[in-house]
């Protein structure tokens, strides 16, 4: 075994360091590592959660990535989608895709005898995935689309119905304008309530069957306003948009799910600024508290020192002891460090304690995304920038003479 390593290791674990000053600072130095820890760990986990489940939630509602007409440009009211070009199978076939719907929108006004609501009426046919809108669910289903006929039911949101007073099978007026200006009356039945937590989302969409806006915009009947495309993973957006783009034609363009929202999009962006900010700013307290360490730690074993240049060793070696004895005694701290953090994000993973204010956070409770990747890397980075920057202040002990430091006191 190397000599600094050895003799690093022989200091640390001494029982000499029970009753001296190094006491008090060694448990300093394990504390702010440890806080330093738990702090980067809950900021890095809640700041991916949040970015994660608003970005799942805007793609699962609807679809990772979008395709409509460019007749459409930002209506609301679909236009159809143009068929030259456009490739339903091959972008089906895709093997990050895991599933395609069609669907159309047009907007109305829903009303009762308490209140009015502008609402968006997105039609959707027999492919519309019930499994995957069922998270959102808070009350009854999804309409059950067969593609004949007409369906009255809808699905509407938590806020709609609170506003217009509505529970599970009630009924509700829906007047929507034709392409000719002509009102149409339409009436639904409330077969379930849903909530996104996503106000741009909650506020307007009503979830029904395609055939009501195919015969309020004169659509044939195979025709669609647009496709929802979902894949296996939200993170293979960016990397497949490109390849969708070449399968829909020149009549229409696609659209991702984080753009759709430009700004929640703008939001979740501030996220990276301030996870950057409070790691630098721990990596900072913790850095300062440890040369601290390492310095008070020189003073105390001066005598130690130059017994060590006596005998032979060098100052190399000397600063190689000390900085390896410091960051051994930070390993207790990252490891309760690692512990109360990995504790305290698994309890609000599980049992969702802190809540938010879905108006302004998206979310209603704190998202958390353990990556052990990024567990490790913050312990990872904490020691091997706190190694680097000790080997400056060591060389305090190249500036200390033998003779001195035997008489020291």
């Amino acid at each position: 075994m190397k000599f600094p390593l050895y003799f690093s290791r022989k200091i640390a674990f001494s029982k000499d360091n029970k009753n001296n000053l190094s006491r008090v600072i060694i448990f300093i130095g394990r504390l702010s590592v440890a806080l330093g820890i738990i702090v980067s760990l809950i900021t890095v986990s809640t700041g991916f959660g949040s970015k994660k489940a608003i970005k799942e939630r805007l793609a699962d509602f609807s679809g990772h990535i979008t395709v409509k007409s460019t007749r459409s440009n930002s209506s609301y009211n679909t236009s159809v989608l143009d068929n030259q070009g456009l490739d339903i199978k091959k972008i089906r076939a895709m093997p990050d895709v895991e599933s395609v719907q069609t669907y159309a929108t047009v907007t109305g006004i829903m009303r009762n005898e308490h209140n009015f609501a502008g609402i968006i009426f997105k039609g959707v046919g027999k492919d519309f995935d019930s499994l995957r809108f069922k998270k959102f669910l808070v009350a009854g289903t999804t309409p059950k689309i067969t593609g004949t006929g007409y369906n009255n039911g809808v699905t509407i949101s938590q806020k709609t119905a609170n506003d217009l007073h509505l529970k599970l099978k009630d009924s509700i007026v829906t007047v929507f304008s034709k392409t000719n200006q002509q009102p149409v009356y339409r009436k639904f039945e409330i077969v379930g309530i849903y909530k996104t937590d996503i106000k741009m989302i909650d506020d307007q969409f009503v979830i029904g069957d395609i055939s009501h806006v195919r015969k309020i915009q004169d659509m044939k009947p195979d025709e669609v306003g647009g496709l929802d495309i979902f894949f296996k993973n939200v993170n293979d957006i960016d990397s497949d948009f490109p390849e969708i783009e070449k399968l829909i034609g020149y009549k229409n363009y696609a659209e991702k799910a984080t753009e759709k929202f430009p700004q929640i999009t703008d939001w979740i962006s501030i996220f990276d600024t301030n996870i950057a900010l409070i790691i630098i700013i721990m990596l900072i307290v913790v850095v300062i508290n440890i040369i601290m360490v390492l310095l008070i730690l020189i003073i105390e074993r001066t005598n130690s020192i130059g017994l060590l240049k006596t005998l032979g060793a060098s100052n190399g070696q000397i600063r190689a002891t000390f900085i390896n004895y410091t960051l051994i005694i930070m390993i207790p701290g990252l490891l309760y460090g690692n512990l109360i953090g990995l504790g305290l994000i698994l309890i609000q993973k599980c049992f969702g304690i802190i809540k938010l204010n879905p108006e302004n956070y998206y979310v209603s409770t704190v998202p958390v995304d353990l990556n052990p990747f990024v567990i490790v890397s913050i312990s990872a980075g904490i020691l091997m920038i706190s190694a680097l920057a000790l080997i400056i202040p060591s060389y305090l002990i190249s500036k200390i003479s033998p003779v001195k430091a035997i008489k020291y006191n």
